[in-house]
C-alpha cells in the first residue's frame, strides 16, 4: 500500500501542470495550505508532547510513547494527503484542457484521491501493527506510571492512547479545517453572489484563494485524519472488548479463541486494504467513460466486493477449527456476518444521504423549487430535508447492531463498525475525488481557460459534491457505529453491566451530555461567523481603497485573507477540543464511572442525530442552489438563484464544520473515558 501511495504521488507530480496563470494560482493554493498545516502542527505538538507526558508519569510508561505515535500517523496521512490534492488539482485542471476527455480528467483527479485515501488505511494499520509487535497483548499484566501508583492493564492503555492520538489530532483538523474553509466560502459567496452578482471563483474576489485553500485543509487533511482516527478505533475496540471478555470472564473464551479473537480485525482491516488497491488499480487501467459516478462507483463495488469474499477466508481461518465462545451462535461465520452487515449499512447510509442531498432525487429539487418564493421557504424545507433524513440511517444503524449483537455479541458490534470501515481506503479516495476537481474548476476560471475545459470541471465538481455528501453519510454510520464499540469496551471496563435510569447521577450524564452536542455545535458554528465577518470587512476595505480591482485592472491582494483565516482558525479550535477532554474528566472524578456511562449514552444519541442532520440538510441547500445554477428556475442570477445562495451560506458550516466535528467529538469523549477508566474506578466519584 506504501508503494502504491509513493507510486501515484510522483506518477501526479510528474504531470503538467499547464500555462503560466495556472502554475501560479496552483502556487499560491499549495503554498497557503503549507503554511496552514505547518501553524496548526506546531500547535498541535505542544499540545501531543505535554499530554503525552502526564500519560507516561500518571497513566502508564509507556502510553505517552503510543498515543504520540498516533498523532504522528494521523498526522502524515494529513500531510501526504493535502500534498497530493494540491498537485492534482491543477494537473486535474490542465488535463481537462489538453485531451477535452471526461475518462482522462476523471484518472487524474482520482489519482490524487487514491494518495489520501490509501494512506489513510495504510499509515492506521501500520503504527497498530508497530505497537503489536513491539509490546504485544497480554490480558494479565499490570503497569502503571512512571512516578504514579495508578494500576492498568498496559496492553490496552498502549491500544487507547494510540487510537487517542489519532482523535486529538482528527479533532484539531475537523474544527480548524472547518472554520478555514468555511469562513471563506461564506464571505466569498455573500459578497460575490448576492452583494456584486459576480461569478463564482471570480479572480476579483480576494478570499477566492481562501476557499480553494480551505477545501484541501478540511475535505483533504480533515477527512482523513477523521476517518483513519475510526478505522484505528474500530480494531482497537474490536481488540480491547476480546480481552476484556477474556480477563472478566464474561463469556467462556479459550487461549487460542482469545488469540484468534485479537488477530482477526487486524486480518479483516488487511483484507480490505487488498480489496481497495485491486479496486483503484482497475479503476486506473482501464479506458473510462463519460461517466464518472460510474467509473468512481466500479472502484468503490469492486473494494467492497474483494473485501467480503476474503473477509469471508479470513474469517473460517481465524475460526473455522477452535472451540468459540457462546456468543457465536452462527459458528465461524458470526464474525464475518458482523462485517458483511457494517458494509452493507455503510453503502446503504451513503446512498440514503446521495437522495436526500443530490440534485437528481426530489428533496432537493423541491427546495430548489420553493426557492422562487424566496429565503424562508429554502430553510425551512432544507430543515424538514435535514431533520427527515435522519430516519432510515437510524433504523439501518439499529438492524446492523441488534443482528450484530444477536449472532457474536459485543465483539460483533466491534467487528461490524470495522467492517464498514475495512475498505475505507476506496471511500476517501473517491470522497477526495470531490475538492480536488472542486479546485481544479476554480483554477480554470481563475485562469480564463475555454469553456470546454470548465464543461469537463463543472461534470466533476457536481459528481464530487454527490462522492462527498456520502462519504459525509459514510463516515457519519463509521463514527456511530464506533463510538458505540468505544462506549461498550468503556462499559466492560469499569465493569457496567446496565446503566441504571433511576440514579440521579446518571440522570445529570445525560443531560450533560446531550447539552454537549449543542454546545459543541454553538462553538464551532459561531467560529465561522465571526471569521466571516472579518473577512467581508477586509474584502470590502480592498475593494474601497483599490477602485481598479473590480475593473481587472489592479489584483487583490489574496495572502490578507488567507492570514485572516488561517489565525482564526488556529485560535478557535482550542476551546471545543480541550472540552471534549475535560468535561468526560470532570464528570467521571466527581460524579463517578456510571454517571460518565449516562454523558457517553446522551452524547451518542444526540451527537448522531445531530450529524445526520447537519450534514443532509447543508449538502440539500448546497445542491439546491448548483441545480439553480445549471439554469432551472431562473438560472444564476435570478431570485431563486439569491435565495438558494442563502441557504447555501447557512449549510455550509453545518456541513462542512458542525455536522463532521460532531462525529469526533462522540468518539473522543468515548475514547478519553476509556483511558482514564482506571483512574474513576480508583476514585469512585467524589460525590
Amino acid at each position: 500500500a506504501l508503494v502504491f501511495v509513493l507510486f501515484n504521488f510522483n506518477k501526479v507530480k510528474k504531470m503538467k501542470e499547464g500555462n503560466d496563470e495556472m502554475v501560479e494560482m496552483a502556487g499560491i493554493i499549495r503554498s497557503g495550505a503549507g503554511t496552514f498545516l505547518k501553524a496548526e502542527f506546531k500547535v498541535i505538538a505542544i499540545i501531543g508532547v505535554i499530554i503525552a507526558l502526564v500519560f507516561s508519569l500518571f497513566v502508564e510508561a509507556t502510553s505517552g510513547i503510543t498515543f504520540l505515535l498516533g498523532g504522528l500517523m494521523s498526522s502524515l496521512v494529513c500531510i501526504i494527503g493535502m500534498k497530493s490534492a494540491t498537485y492534482a488539482n491543477v494537473r486535474t485542471a490542465n488535463k481537462a484542457r489538453e485531451s477535452l476527455s471526461i475518462g482522462e480528467t476523471v484518472k487524474v483527479a482520482l489519482s490524487g484521491g487514491s494518495v489520501s485515501g490509501i494512506a489513510v488505511q495504510a499509515f492506521g494499520m501500520l503504527g497498530l501493527l508497530l505497537l503489536l509487535i513491539i509490546w504485544g497483548v497480554d490480558p494479565h499484566a499490570t503497569g502503571h506510571g512512571l512516578v504514579a501508583n495508578l494500576e492498568c492493564n498496559p496492553s490496552i492503555m498502549r491500544i487507547t492512547t494510540y487510537s487517542l492520538g489519532c482523535s486529538i489530532v482528527a479533532m484539531f483538523n475537523r474544527v480548524a479545517g472547518g472554520n478555514y474553509t468555511k469562513a471563506a466560502d461564506i464571505s466569498s459567496d455573500i459578497l460575490a453572489k448576492i452583494r456584486h452578482d459576480m461569478p463564482e471563483d471570480d479572480s476579483r474576489v480576494p478570499n477566492v484563494i481562501a476557499d480553494f485553500i480551505g477545501d484541501n485543509v478540511n475535505d483533504i487533511a480533515g477527512n482523513c485524519s477523521d476517518l483513519l482516527e475510526s478505522f484505528v478505533a474500530t480494531i482497537a475496540a474490536s481488540i480491547m472488548i476480546a480481552v476484556t471478555l477474556f480477563i472478566n470472564g464474561i463469556v467462556n473464551v479459550s487461549d487460542e479463541t482469545f488469540i484468534r479473537m485479537i488477530i482477526f480485525p487486524v486480518i479483516l482491516a488487511g483484507v480490505g486494504l487488498i480489496g481497495c488497491l485491486i479496486g483503484l488499480s482497475y479503476a486506473f487501467i482501464r479506458k473510462m467513460g463519460d461517466d464518472p459516478s460510474r467509473e468512481l462507483n466500479l472502484a468503490t463495488w469492486i473494494s467492497a466486493g474483494i473485501t467480503v469474499i476474503l473477509g469471508l477466508v479470513a474469517s473460517y481461518m481465524m475460526f473455522g477449527n477452535v472451540p468459540l465462545y457462546e456468543d457465536m451462535v452462527c459458528g465461524w461465520i458470526s464474525p464475518w456476518i458482523s462485517s458483511i452487515l457494517g458494509i452493507v449499512s455503510g453503502i446503504a447510509i451513503g446512498s440514503i444521504t446521495e437522495y436526500y442531498t443530490s440534485d437528481k432525487y426530489k428533496p432537493t429539487k423541491k427546495l430548489a423549487e420553493m426557492a422562487i418564493e424566496g429565503e424562508a421557504f429554502v430553510i425551512t424545507k432544507g430543515d424538514a430535508i435535514g431533520s427527515r433524513s435522519t430516519l432510515l440511517p437510524i433504523l439501518i444503524i439499529g438492524i446492523a447492531l441488534f443482528i450484530s449483537g444477536k449472532i457474536s455479541g459485543t465483539y460483533g458490534i466491534a467487528i461490524s463498525a470495522l467492517g464498514m470501515l475495512s475498505f475505507v481506503g476506496a471511500t476517501v479516495s473517491i470522497d477526495a475525488f470531490g475538492p480536488i476537481a472542486d479546485n481544479a474548476g476554480g483554477i480554470a476560471e481563475m485562469s480564463g481557460l475555454d469553456e470546454s475545459v470548465r464543461e469537463i470541471t463543472d461534470k466533476l465538481d457536481s459528481v464530487g459534491n454527490t462522492t462527498a455528501a456520502m462519504g459525509k453519510g459514510f463516515a457519519i454510520g463509521s463514527a456511530a457505529l464506533t463510538a458505540l464499540a468505544l462506549f461498550v469496551s468503556y462499559a466492560q471496563a469499569v465493569g457496567l453491566e446496565a446503566i441504571n435510569l433511576l440514579d440521579y447521577r446518571v440522570i445529570i450524564g445525560i443531560f450533560i451530555g446531550g447539552m454537549l452536542t449543542f454546545l459543541f455545535s454553538a462553538f464551532t458554528m459561531e467560529s465561522v461567523s465571526k471569521a466571516a465577518y472579518k473577512m467581508i470587512e477586509e474584502v470590502r476595505r480592498q475593494f474601497r481603497e483599490k477602485p481598479g480591482i473590480m475593473k481587472g485592472e489592479e489584483k487583490p491582494d489574496y495572502t490578507s485573507c488567507v492570514a485572516i483565516s488561517t489565525t482564526a482558525a488556529l485560535h478557535e479550535m482550542l476551546l471545543p477540543g480541550v472540552m471534549a477532554v475535560v468535561v468526560p474528566l470532570i464528570v467521571g472524578i466527581v460524579l463517578g464511572a456510571e454517571s460518565l456511562g449516562g454523558l457517553l449514552s446522551g452524547a451518542l444519541v444526540t451527537g448522531v442525530l445531530m450529524a445526520i442532520f447537519m450534514s443532509n440538510a447543508g449538502g440539500a441547500w448546497d445542491n439546491a442552489k448548483k441545480y439553480i445554477e445549471t439554469g432551472h428556475h431562473g438560472g444564476k442570477g435570478s431570485e431563486a438563484h439569491k435565495a438558494a445562495v442563502v441557504g447555501d451560506t447557512v449549510g455550509d458550516p453545518f456541513k462542512d464544520t458542525s455536522g463532521p466535528s460532531i462525529n469526533i467529538l462522540i468518539k473522543l469523549m468515548t475514547i478519553v473515558s476509556l483511558v482514564f477508566a482506571p483512574l474513576f474506578l480508583s476514585i469512585g466519584g467524589l460525590l
